[in-house]
C-alpha cells in the first residue's frame, strides 16, 4: 500500500531544497499544503502530463503564488516536462521555475500568479468559460466541456479585495464546477504564532457561506483522507462553487520553524532542513526521489487514458454534429471565423459611406452589433455600466445561474474583479471577453490589466467617457492621466478613436491582436466624422496618419480622440493665415511606435515644427514634439461643468490651438 505521506513529503523535500539553493523563494506554503496537494494531483485531477493543452482538462490555478515550488513539484512528480535540473534552477535568470508561475513560460502553468487574489478570480472566469461553452456545445451523451476549476488560496488572497469582487459573482452564478481549497495556517508576512487575527480575523466560512457558496469547515490539511472526503463532497454538489477550509501548519514538519512568520518566505537553513528531513523521516539526499515515488506520483499513463476516452467521444460527437466541432476547434485555434476579411472590409466601407457624427462610444456599440452576428465566441460585460459603457448589444443574452448560458456578463460594480475574470475567460480559450467601464475607473482594474498584458492575452477593455469632455461628474469621474499610464504598459495597445471609422479599426485591431490586450477610450460626447479622401485605410491601422495633408507643411498638429476634430478646424483657419499644417491623427501611439523608421519619418518629418493637443496629461507627448513643440492638455484636475465649457476652460479650443501653433510656427527653427 501506497504511503501517502511519504508521498506529500516529497514535494516538502523538494520546496526546501529548491528554496535553500537559491537561498530565496517561500517553503512554508508547499510544506504546509502538501498533503492537500497530493490528494488533489493523485486522486482528483484530470489531466494529461502529455498534453498539458487538452480542453477538457481540470484546471488548477494556485492563487497564492509564493508558494510556486508546490506547483513545480507536482509538475515535476506527475511526469510534466520539468525536470529536476529545472528545480535545482529555482528563481535563476532564465530558467523555467521563476519565483512565482507564469503563463507561457512552465508547461502546465494555467496563469501568472503572484498579486494576491487574482488567480482566486482567474479561476472564477475559466469556470465561467466552462459553463458557457458546456451549454453551448454540449449534446446528449456528448459532455465535451465538462470538468472541475480548483484553486488553492491563503489569507492573503482573501484579505485582498478582489477575492470579494470575484467570489460574490461566483456565488451569483451558481458555478457549481468551481472548488476554491482554502491554506487556513492564520499566517502572514507580518505575523508570527497566530498574530495575524490582529488584523484579518474574519469568519471566512460564514463569508463564504453569504457569498452562496458551499462550505465545508473544519477539514484537517495534513490528513489526506479528510481532503479526498472534502473534495469528493464538493464535486457532489453542481449548484454552487465549493470552498474546503483546511487547518494547516505553515512550514510542517520543520521542528523549529513550522507555524511561524519566518517560514513563510526565506530558506530554512541547512541545519533546519536537516533537522526536518529526520522529522519526517526523509532518507534521501537534496533532490533524490525514489523510483517507486515517482512511480506512485506519475500520471502520465492515466492521463492519456482519461484523454483518449475523452477523443473517441469527440470524434463521435464530430460524425453527429460536425459544425459544432469545426466550431470547437476554430475557437480553441484563436481563428476568427471564414470570411473575416471580407466582413472587416465590408464594415469600414460601410461606415466610410455612412459619415455619422457620432459618441464612439455609440459607434462602438453599433460595431460590437455587426461583430456578434459574425463572432459568437465574442463575451460581453460591463462593471454596471452597461447604459453609459453601451457595451450591450440588441440581442445579449446575460449569464444566469438558472439559464447556464449566455453571451453578456453583468460584472456588477467589481471592476477590478471583471478584470481578472476575463483574464481567466481568455486562459481557459473558446471566448473572447470585452468588459467596459468608465476611463477613470480603470485604475480600480489596473493591475489585473498589466497581467493581462504580461500574459499577452487577448482581452479587450472598453473605456468610456474618455476625457474631460464627460462633463458635470467633475474631476473623481474625469480621467487624466490614464491614457498616458496605460500607453507605458508594454503589451498592451491603448486605442483612442476620433471617430467611428476609427473606433471600427480599434475593434479590428483588438480581434486580431493575438499578442496581448487592447483598451479602447471612448467618448462620451457626439464627435465629427472626419473626411479621408487620400488616405490610406491601411496607414489608420498604422496607430498614425496623415489625416489632413498640404504640400510643403510648416507644421505638424498631432491629436487623438475627440481633440482631433479641434485640430482639423484649426488647421483650416491657420490655412486661411497663410500656415500651412498638417494634422496627424494618432489613434494607438504604441502601434505607431512599432512602425518602420521609414513609416514614422513619412508622417512626422524631422525638423517640422510640432503642436499636439489631447484632453490628458502633457509629458507623454513630449517625445513627439521635441523640446521645441508645445503640448496643448491638461495637467491638472477636471471641473464640474457641461463638457463644452470644461474644455474651453482648460483652453482645448480651436482658437487657442491656432494660437498655440502660431507661437510654434513664428519661430526660426535652426
Amino acid at each position: 500500500m501506497e504511503n501517502r505521506k511519504e508521498l506529500a513529503n516529497a514535494i516538502r523535500a523538494l520546496s526546501m531544497d529548491a528554496v535553500e539553493k537559491a537561498q530565496s523563494g517561500h517553503p512554508g506554503m508547499p510544506m504546509g499544503m502538501a498533503e492537500i496537494a497530493e490528494s488533489l494531483w493523485r486522486m482528483h485531477l484530470r489531466h494529461n502530463p502529455k498534453d498539458p493543452n487538452w480542453i477538457n482538462r481540470d484546471r488548477f490555478v494556485i492563487s497564492n503564488g509564493h508558494g510556486s515550488m508546490l506547483l513545480y513539484a507536482v509538475l515535476h512528480l506527475t511526469g510534466y516536462p520539468l525536470s529536476i535540473e529545472d528545480l535545482k534552477r529555482f528563481r535563476q535568470l532564465g530558467s523555467s521555475t521563476p519565483g512565482h508561475p507564469e503563463f507561457g513560460l512552465t508547461t502546465g502553468v494555467e496563469t501568472t500568479t503572484g498579486p494576491l487574489g487574482q488567480g482566486l478570480a482567474n479561476a472564477v472566469g475559466m469556470a465561467i468559460a466552462e459553463k458557457i461553452l458546456s451549454q453551448q456545445f454540449n449534446e446528449p451523451g456528448f459532455d465535451i466541456f465538462n470538468h472541475h476549476t480548483y484553486v488553492f488560496l491563503g489569507d492573503g488572497c482573501l484579505m485582498e479585495g478582489v477575492s470579494h469582487e470575484a467570489s460574490s459573482l461566483a456565488g451569483v452564478l451558481g458555478l457549481g464546477k468551481l472548488i476554491a481549497l482554502y491554506d487556513d495556517n492564520s499566517i502572514s508576512i507580518d505575523s508570527d504564532k497566530g498574530n495575524i487575527k490582529n488584523w484579518f480575523n474574519d469568519d471566512t466560512p460564514g463569508r463564504f457561506q453569504s457569498y452562496d457558496w458551499h462550505v465545508i469547515r473544519d477539514v484537517d490539511g495534513h490528513s489526506n483522507e479528510a481532503v479526498d472526503r472534502a473534495i469528493l463532497d464538493a464535486k457532489a454538489n453542481p449548484n454552487q462553487p465549493t470552498i474546503i477550509c483546511c487547518k494547516t501548519v505553515i512550514g510542517k514538519g520543520s521542528p523549529n520553524k513550522q507555524g511561524t512568520g519566518g517560514v513563510h518566505g526565506a530558506p530554512l537553513g541547512r541545519e533546519e532542513i536537516d533537522l526536518t528531513r529526520k522529522n519526517i523521516n526523509w532518507k534521501y539526499a537534496p533532490f533524490e526521489i525514489p523510483k517507486e515515488i515517482y512511480d506512485s506520483w506519475n500520471c502520465a499513463d492515466k492521463g492519456k487514458e482519461l484523454q483518449n476516452q475523452w477523443i473517441t467521444k469527440f470524434d463521435e460527437y464530430a460524425k453527429k454534429f460536425p459544425d459544432k466541432a469545426a466550431e470547437i476547434n476554430r475557437r480553441i485555434d484563436k481563428k476568427l471565423p471564414d470570411g473575416w476579411l471580407t466582413f472587416r472590409n465590408e464594415l469600414l466601407q460601410g461606415i466610410e459611406r455612412d459619415r455619422q457624427d457620432i459618441a464612439t462610444r455609440k459607434a462602438s456599440q453599433q460595431i460590437i452589433e455587426r461583430f456578434k452576428s459574425f463572432i459568437p465566441e465574442l463575451l460581453g460585460g460591463s462593471a454596471d455600466l452597461a447604459a453609459s459603457n453601451l457595451t450591450m448589444h440588441s440581442s445579449a443574452n446575460p449569464l444566469t445561474k438558472s439559464k447556464g448560458t449566455g453571451d453578456y456578463l453583468f460584472y456588477g460594480v467589481r471592476e477590478f474583479g471583471m478584470a481578472a475574470i476575463m483574464n481567466g475567460i481568455e486562459l481557459y480559450g473558446g471566448l473572447i471577453p470585452f468588459g467596459g467601464t468608465f476611463l477613470v475607473f480603470s485604475d480600480y482594474a489596473r493591475n489585473s490589466l498589466r497581467m493581462s498584458a504580461l500574459m499577452k492575452l487577448r482581452t479587450i477593455y472598453v473605456f468610456t467617457h474618455d476625457s474631460v469632455g464627460l462633463g458635470e461628474d467633475g474631476p473623481t469621474h474625469q480621467p487624466i492621466e490614464q491614457a498616458s499610464s496605460l500607453r507605458l504598459m508594454p503589451n498592451m495597445k491603448v486605442w483612442r478613436p476620433c471617430d467611428a471609422f476609427e473606433t471600427a479599426v480599434a475593434w479590428i485591431a483588438a480581434l486580431e491582436n493575438q499578442g496581448g490586450p487592447t483598451s479602447i477610450l471612448l467618448s462620451r460626447q457626439t464627435l465629427p466624422y472626419q473626411e479621408r479622401s487620400g488616405v490610406d485605410y491601411d496607414d489608420v491601422f498604422r496607430g498614425g496618419y496623415t489625416l489632413v495633408d498640404v504640400k510643403s507643411p510648416a507644421g505638424i498638429i498631432l491629436a487623438t480622440g475627440s481633440e482631433v476634430g479641434i485640430a482639423v478646424n484649426a488647421a483650416q483657419v491657420l490655412k486661411a493665415s497663410g500656415y500651412a499644417v498638417r494634422v496627424v491623427s494618432m489613434p494607438c501611439t504604441n502601434v505607431f511606435d512599432d512602425q518602420s523608421p521609414e513609416y514614422k519619418e513619412k508622417v512626422l518629418p524631422d525638423g517640422i515644427p510640432r503642436v499636439a493637443i489631447e484632453a490628458g496629461v502633457t509629458d507623454f507627448w513630449r517625445k513627439y514634439v521635441g523640446l521645441r513643440g508645445h503640448v496643448l492638455g491638461v495637467d491638472i484636475y477636471g471641473e464640474s461643468a457641461p463638457g463644452k465649457e470644461v474644455f474651453e476652460h482648460f483652453g482645448l479650443t480651436v482658437d487657442n490651438l491656432v494660437k498655440k501653433a502660431k507661437t510654434i510656427l513664428d519661430k526660426k527653427y535652426s
